[in-house]
This record gives C-alpha cells, sequence and structure tokens, in this order.
C-alpha cells in the first residue's frame, strides 16, 4: 500500500511539473533610471490576457536615495482604462488584483522621478521586480486547502486539474483563432477569384470589342475586304 502510494505520488509530482514547464515565464527584472520631474519618459511593459481573466500584478522596487517610482496599469483600449496604480513603491512586495473586461494588452508603465533638486545620474537606479499572475495562477491554494479542509494529495490534484483546464482554455482559444483565420483566408480566396474571373472576362469582352472596331474601321478605309 504504502508503495502504491508512494508511486502515485511521484507520478503525481512528475505531472505537476511537466504542466508547470508548459505555463509561460510572466516575471521580468529591469533597472528603472531616475529622471527629471517634470517630464520623465515611462518604460511600458505589456501582457496579453484574455477577456474575464484574473490577474494579479505583484511588483517590487530595489531601494534607492532620492527618487520616487510610480506604476499604472492600463488596457490597450481607445480609452487606455486604469486597472491598478500605485505610488511610492517601496522594497516591499506590492500587489495589484483586477479583472479584465476585455481581451487585450494589460499594459503596466513605471516612472522614476527625482525629488527637487536633484538632476539625473547613473547612480540614481532602482532595480524593479515585476511578475504577471493570470488565470489560474493567482489562485491561493493554501488557502483554499484551509478553506476546503483539502489533504495535501487533494491540493496537489487541485492544482493539476485547475492546470490543465487552463492549457485546454488555451488551446480552445488558439483554435477558435485559427478558424478564423482560416475563415478569413477563404473568403480572400474566394474574393480573388471572382475578380481574377471578372478581370478576364473584362479583358475578353475589351479583345473583341477592339478586333471588332478595328475591322470596321478599315473596312471604312477600303484597306480590306
Amino acid at each position: 500500500m504504502t508503495r502504491k502510494f508512494f508511486s502515485a505520488s511521484v507520478a503525481i509530482s512528475m505531472m505537476v511539473l511537466a504542466t508547470t514547464l508548459l505555463q509561460p515565464a510572466n516575471a521580468v527584472k529591469f533597472d528603472l533610471a531616475g529622471q527629471d520631474a517634470t517630464n520623465p519618459t515611462p518604460i511600458c511593459l505589456s501582457h496579453y490576457v484574455e477577456d474575464e481573466t484574473q490577474v494579479v500584478i505583484k511588483v517590487r522596487a530595489g531601494a534607492g536615495p532620492h527618487q520616487k517610482v510610480t506604476v499604472e496599469v492600463r488596457d490597450d483600449s481607445e480609452d487606455q482604462n486604469q486597472l491598478w496604480r500605485k505610488e511610492n513603491l517601496a522594497d516591499e512586495l506590492q500587489r495589484g488584483a483586477f479583472l479584465t473586461k476585455r481581451a487585450g494588452d494589460v499594459v503596466a508603465c513605471f516612472t522614476n522621478t527625482l525629488t527637487e533638486g536633484y538632476k539625473p545620474d547613473s547612480r540614481y537606479v532602482r532595480v524593479i521586480d515585476l511578475d504577471f499572475d493570470i488565470g489560474v495562477e493567482t489562485i491561493d491554494y493554501a488557502k483554499l486547502a484551509e478553506a476546503e479542509k483539502l489533504k495535501p494529495m487533494e491540493v496537489e490534484l487541485r492544482k493539476l486539474e485547475d492546470m490543465v483546464q487552463d492549457i485546454l482554455d488555451d488551446m480552445d482559444h488558439l483554435q477558435r483563432r485559427e478558424e478564423r483565420m482560416r475563415n478569413t483566408n477563404e473568403s480572400t480566396n474566394a474574393r480573388v477569384q471572382w475578380f481574377s474571373t471578372l478581370t478576364m472576362c473584362v479583358l475578353v469582352v475589351l479583345g473583341m470589342w477592339q478586333i471588332f472596331y478595328l475591322k470596321r474601321f478599315f473596312r471604312k478605309k477600303r484597306l480590306i475586304d
């Protein structure tokens, strides 16, 4: 019995590991230079997210004197709706959670402004850690296990189930996109065929008209019988 349980645990762990490796990496780390507060240029990063999807953005700004880091998260719609904003980012991890209303890019823009009296210099740089958690990645399984009184094995199975469902949803989305692209290509191909046929008909008609017109012209000039 113990051997079977151990084998099942290893199998589930391997499946969880394999499924995790299929998930895209959403974390990024970069240096953000300090700028003059009058006209700072934001540094923006984006991530594509489906509609009605839970998103959690985790961000941390490394220590740096005389600098104020602000992050603003918006969608890529015409209105550029603000989804989350945080000023004075510190070395402590900050979390922003929201639900997307439409499919598209979620854009996070960072600005690092210097306090009055300080000018941009290579010394004034803060390290930014940014992480996008999307969909199933936002689930807190520790709280879920406590609320539903799940055993460790049941938690792992729940994780595996959610990951597999997330992958299936992505595959379904890709299949729908492929169908739309195929329909667009078929529609374009049909229009090109009709246009080519119409062009050939017009050319044939014009050619016959030119022949008829030239024959009449030459006969009037008595150049041909």
